[in-house]
């Protein structure tokens, strides 16, 4: 009888906080908060609190899974930092699960085209577009178009070609759906609350598949994807662009 895989997952790439642990087809304990915190305040209490409440042994883990981004550059930092940190200490591997492919997940079975959008200041999203496809008995997740950081009109524009009907979910959704209802010529529709944002147990899940697939990295290798530069380092570059300018 095949061992059921016990994941540990973590997510701080947005403005949610959340914790799971998933063994097997089972969802042990998830705590997911979307209020007025940094991570730096709620991550590790959240896992401390799950821990207790449901006498988990962090040991018996096979893998810890994290939200590598795209996403809060510090909110990914913060989750990096604190699967590292456990990943060492425990001595597990760690998986990478891209941000927008594990909101994705959170549309498990859908029929519809899938558009998770995260607002990425500036007029832009970090964004992919996915399907997902029945295989036996089950439904695998399909990247249509990866995940990566351009404006919302790009993305409507891709969206509108492909002519399929589209749920959009996201923070970047209340940003943009003044344009969404302006620009979309295909029908579209807005996944509901408890499906919107990002949840550690999609990252928990999807992990569990890369575990089985062999997508695991020791903790010194994992770092997170930013897919774009930070705000202060694109100031220092344009700093120094200005600064060789004048002496040139």
């Amino acid at each position: 009888m095949e061992k059921d895989i016990k994941i540990l997952a973590l997510d701080s790439s947005g403005l949610v906080a959340s914790a799971a642990v998933v063994c097997g087809e089972e969802l042990i304990a998830e705590y997911t908060i979307n209020y007025k915190k940094t991570h730096s305040q709620t991550l590790l209490p959240m896992l401390d609190e799950l821990k207790k409440m449901v006498e988990l042994d962090l040991d018996s883990m096979d893998a810890i899974a994290v939200a590598a981004g795209p996403g809060s550059f510090t909110g990914l930092r913060i989750g990096s930092a604190t699967a590292k940190g456990l990943g060492m200490a425990l001595n597990k591997p760690l998986i990478g699960v891209p941000t927008v492919d594990g909101l994705a997940y959170n549309l498990y079975g859908t029929d519809k085209v899938i558009c998770p959008i995260m607002d990425a200041r500036r007029g832009q999203v970090y964004t992919g577009i996915y399907k997902f496809e029945r295989q036996d008995d089950r439904f695998v997740l399909k990247t249509v178009k990866e995940q990566c950081a351009i404006s919302m009109e790009e993305v409507i524009a891709i969206l509108n070609e492909g002519k399929e009907e589209v749920i959009f979910l996201g923070d970047g959704v209340p940003v943009f759906k003044e344009m969404i209802a302006e620009k979309m010529t295909i029908p579209y529709s807005f996944a509901p609350a408890h499906m919107n944002r990002q949840r550690a147990s999609s990252v928990a899940v999807l992990g569990a598949e890369y575990y089985k697939q062999g997508k695991i990295q020791t903790a010194a290798e994992h770092q997170p994807e930013y897919l774009r530069m930070s705000q202060a380092e694109r100031e220092r570059l344009e700093a120094e662009g200005r600064t060789n300018g004048n002496i040139s």
